[in-house]
């Protein structure tokens, strides 16, 4: 195995556990060790070298991916990460710098564009089914080529744009699949695995203009009535009233249902044993061996944040474990698709401690899988869908807070290390009302606001909603064909990584790559098969130099 000698299993749930409890206090510990006195020349030299040694000795896995996992942090950008490598590492009493998240020490890696065909900056709809179905697409629609318009609906024009997904793929090859989310099980990342809407906020019949209710199912009931949606044995997340369900903890807001519909109960009749299941302590007792489908709705709109959840709402890495094992019964493999969405959620209100926060529980979510499968036969992968407009700025000293103050030499005032160009935080910080010209904002150092759990940093300019940002997202993989994320490449490209090491049922593959190749039809339906081309064979030699 790559990289299994570096994730010392036998420790990793002592730390996570440690982790979660320094992080239970929403606030990072008052000093940092600096192993600065340690970092001499030598030092350098011989990190250098271990890590050349070490990346020298990778060899690539040529075998069948049985099972696949894709993490997505929803808006988990690099400036996310690495400030929420940093935030990990000062939760265990370090400087932070030097820490690694799990999927960090994965073996390969590489950079996805992540625009939409009609957009520079994307949105998660897009980004999703770029990632799920192997297609580019358009902002905030969902499963659907170009030649369908936004928030409109002509209904032979969206069927005929239907883009299946790497959930169909993986249900047709005979393996099992399903999802966990911490945001509504319909919401745009999940929704874009089964759903194809030309607005991604149809997520129920109360969000779709009535003029288009008989062009499309809201999403919601083509999660339970259509495949592949029907065809999970795992749902767990958000968003229990789109269904017609009240779950323990009712939300007056949460997105409702306007025609009465228990999708629930017709998703409970379609297969005998199957469990709805609403909390931690049902979700961990549940009896997986005579437990056919199980669905999990633990709040009427999103998961709380980790910061703030209680104890019997299960956290992200509960869900994954028992997808897991719900999912490794089937002994042709499965597709997992897990999203930490609320990273992206609390960028959205500049909450940068809670986005860091979420972070790391995607992370725990991640060591919960390497723990749980065998990477050998286990193609991991771990992205973002887009990243957010959020920086890491200043020249704040080596184990400053990543959560505290820097500045600039000469500066009056000093300001957050983790800032945003934009959103709610501006209100907050821009003082209106002030009679000094030099005094505009509010003074860092003496607020007492700063550590709650809720607040703001900085942006600099105001708008309702923080935006996503434009830049590239890494990709971190482990496992067979893991080597094929290398370079910087198209978001779409992902799914067909996925498609070849699992050796998807009529899809081009190392299995047989010599036989099929496949191109979009004239009438553009289904990948159809044809004979050795001149494309085939470019395609063929670009598979051979790539593995």
């Amino acid at each position: 195995m790559h990289l299994a000698y570096e994730m010392r299993a036998q420790r990793i749930p002592r730390i996570c556990a440690a982790l979660l409890a320094l992080m239970s206090c929403g606030c990072l510990c008052s000093g940092f060790s600096l192993p600065v006195e340690h970092e001499d020349t030598t030092f350098w030299m011989k990190s250098g070298q271990d890590t050349l040694r070490r990346i020298l000795s990778l060899q690539n896995n040529r075998n069948s991916a049985k099972n696949i996992i894709l993490f997505i942090g929803d808006g988990m950008g690099l400036s996310t990460i690495t400030s929420g490598r940093i935030y990990a590492g000062q939760m265990k009493g370090h400087s932070g710098e030097e820490y690694k998240l799990t999927f960090e020490k994965f073996p390969n890696t590489g950079l996805a564009k992540t625009y939409n065909v009609d957009r520079q900056v994307p949105d998660s709809a897009g980004t999703a089914t770029a990632i799920f179905t192997g297609v580019k697409a358009q902002y905030k629609m969902l499963g659907l080529d170009g030649k369908v318009k936004y928030n409109m609906c002509d209904k032979t024009t969206v069927e005929n744009s239907h883009l299946t997904s790497i959930a169909s793929w993986a249900q047709e090859s005979g393996m099992d699949t399903g999802f966990v989310t911490t945001t509504r099980v319909t919401h745009a990342t999940p929704g874009a695995l089964y759903a194809h809407s030309p607005n991604r906020e149809w997520e129920c019949d109360s969000k779709v203009p009535p003029q288009y209710r008989d062009c499309v199912k809201d999403i919601a009931r083509q999660l339970v009535e259509e495949s592949p949606g029907n065809k999970f044995k795992v749902i767990m997340g958000g968003g229990a009233s789109t269904l017609g369900f009240k779950s323990e903890y009712p939300d007056s807001l949460a997105l409702k249902r306007s025609d009465g519909r228990r999708l629930y109960e017709s998703w409970l009749l379609s297969a005998p044993d199957s469990k709805i299941v609403t909390n931690t302590a049902s979700l961990m007792s549940i009896d997986i061996h005579n437990t056919s489908k199980l669905m999990g709705l633990f709040a009427d709109d999103h998961l709380p944040y980790a910061a703030v959840k209680p104890n019997n709402i299960p956290s992200l890495a509960n869900m994954t474990f028992q997808a897991i094992r719900m999912l490794k019964k089937n002994k042709k493999g499965f597709f997992l698709m897990v999203e930490g969405g609320k990273i992206d959620l609390a960028h959205h209100e500049n909450y940068a401690r809670l986005a860091l926060r979420e972070v790391a529980e995607l992370d725990a979510a991640v060591t919960t899988a390497i723990q749980n499968v065998n990477v050998d036969e286990t193609l991991i992968i771990v992205t973002a869908d887009h990243s957010h407009a959020f920086t890491m700025n200043g020249y704040p000293e080596r184990g400053n807070n990543i959560l505290g103050l820097t500045n600039t030499t000469g500066a009056t005032q000093r300001y957050e290390t983790l800032s945003y160009a934009n959103g709610p935080g501006y209100a907050y910080h821009r003082i209106n009302d002030t009679s000094d010209p030099k005094q505009t904002w509010r003074d860092l150092d003496n607020d007492k606001n700063r550590n709650d759990t809720f607040y703001r940093h900085w942006a600099g300019r105001y708008v309702k909603d923080e935006t996503h940002g434009g830049e590239d997202v890494g990709v971190y993989a482990i496992g067979p064909y893991s080597h094929l994320f290398r370079s910087t490449f198209e978001q779409n490209y992902i799914a067909h990584v996925i498609a070849y090491a699992a050796c998807f049922k009529d899809w081009p593959s190392h299995c047989d790559h010599n036989r099929y190749f496949y191109e979009i039809a004239a009438d553009n339906s289904a990948l159809q098969a044809t004979t050795l081309s001149s494309v085939t064979i470019a395609f063929l030699g670009l598979v051979s130099y790539l593995v």
